[in-house]
């Protein structure tokens, strides 16, 4: 065993030396290498993480959503439809929720107006997110000036700001009272945006969204698993989008990878040729091709995933946020927790080095198997 190691250690050696002898070449790829690996490493870290992040956010969501349609489109729902679920066996309770969207002209960003369940709001008082703070530059105890439903100036008063980290729920928030709201949107006293319906068994949920679709037919019932789902599937297709954007460099880095590895150079051939003239077996001469491919591949591999992991969560994904956050212009600044998915890291993994360290050893072995006089020739 120990024979074993010295010979191994001789060989990386011997590579190491090879590689310097050759350094611009082997940089260059290296590098190119290194980018390839950080954004495909990029786009999965991110995708994990904030796929990771929006379960942990999702899970407090109620259990079933129901949603009036009309020709299609969510329209508000009368209260009197919560009395008609709450007859069916299962149903523990069922509340109406004021929320809506609101544009505004002034900054061209969209603001998420809801009723919190549970509060103290005096009319004219609203408190709002760190987004929507920083692109009306006001503060806590100023005045926030909006145009309600009828295109009239309505003014409120700023009790307060959300702090910075609940950014990722909060950004683009205002919270008010249900009067003020019904007033502002001109939604009448007798509807809601949609119903909020609590199921004391989590296994009936599907159940129970069958007999409010049957009950009624004009409605939409939406499970939490349904909205996880959804979440899910759209962070899949926006990683794909990077994915099919990054394709092209991907590409030439393939067919520069194949062409370096595959054409061995008048130069290295010679060496092949001196090594076996020096005595050197077939066998030690792929280990050292080996070797090569080894450290290009995976020193490339462990820095492009270094930096990628440096890039998500230390500087926030910076490169990534137009493609993969969505439509809104109020990004929330926040950090993702770290967490990664060793699954699709060890699919990247061999995606990327060992297919480079095969094609380095098939022409070596082409090489080392011919005469050393016509290998140095």
């Amino acid at each position: 065993m120990r024979h074993w190691i010295e010979r191994q250690r001789n060989l990386l050696d011997f590579t190491l030396s090879s590689l310097l002898r050759r350094k611009g070449k082997n940089v260059a790829l290296a590098l190119i290498y290194t980018l390839v690996v950080f954004s495909l490493g990029s786009i999965l870290l991110f995708t994990q993480a904030i796929r990771k992040e929006a379960s942990l956010v999702l899970r407090d969501t109620p259990q079933i959503l129901v949603q009036k349609l009309v020709a299609g489109r969510h329209d508000p729902i009368p209260l009197d439809y919560a009395g008609k679920i709450e007859r069916i066996r299962g149903v523990t309770g069922v509340r109406g929720r004021l929320w809506g969207y609101y544009f505004d002209p002034a900054t061209d960003a969209n603001y998420t107006f809801m009723v919190p369940r549970d509060h103290s709001f005096k009319p004219g008082e609203v408190s709002i997110g760190s987004g929507v703070a920083r692109g009306r530059s006001v503060r806590e105890g100023d005045v926030l000036t909006l145009l309600a439903s009828d295109g009239e100036p309505v003014i409120f008063r700023i009790r307060g700001i959300f702090s910075s980290e609940s950014d990722l729920l909060s950004s683009d928030l205002i919270l008010l009272s249900e009067d003020d709201f019904r007033s502002f949107f001109g939604v009448s006293g007798q509807y809601a945006t949609d119903l909020i319906v609590e199921v004391a068994n989590r296994k009936e949920t599907t159940t129970v969204a069958g007999k409010i679709a049957q009950i009624l037919p004009n409605t939409r019932p939406i499970l939490r698993d349904e909205i996880l789902r959804t979440y899910d599937a759209v962070f899949h297709w926006r990683a794909g989008l990077a994915f099919m954007i990054l394709s092209g460099a991907v590409l030439a880095f393939v067919i520069l990878a194949w062409d370096k590895a595959t054409g061995l150079s008048a130069e290295e051939k010679r060496e092949i040729g001196i090594l076996k003239g020096i005595g050197w077996e077939t066998s030690d001469i792929l280990l050292m091709k080996f070797w090569e491919g080894m450290v290009i591949s995976l020193s490339s591999f462990f820095v492009g995933i270094l930096l990628a992991y440096l890039h998500v969560f230390l500087g926030s994904s910076a490169l990534l946020e137009p493609i993969l956050k969505g439509w809104s212009v109020l990004y929330p600044e926040f950090k993702l927790a770290p967490f990664v998915d060793f699954y699709q890291a060890a699919t990247l993994f061999f995606l990327t080095v060992v297919p480079y360290t095969v094609t380095t050893v098939v022409p070596s072995w082409r090489a080392a198997t011919i005469d050393p006089d016509l290998a140095m020739r």
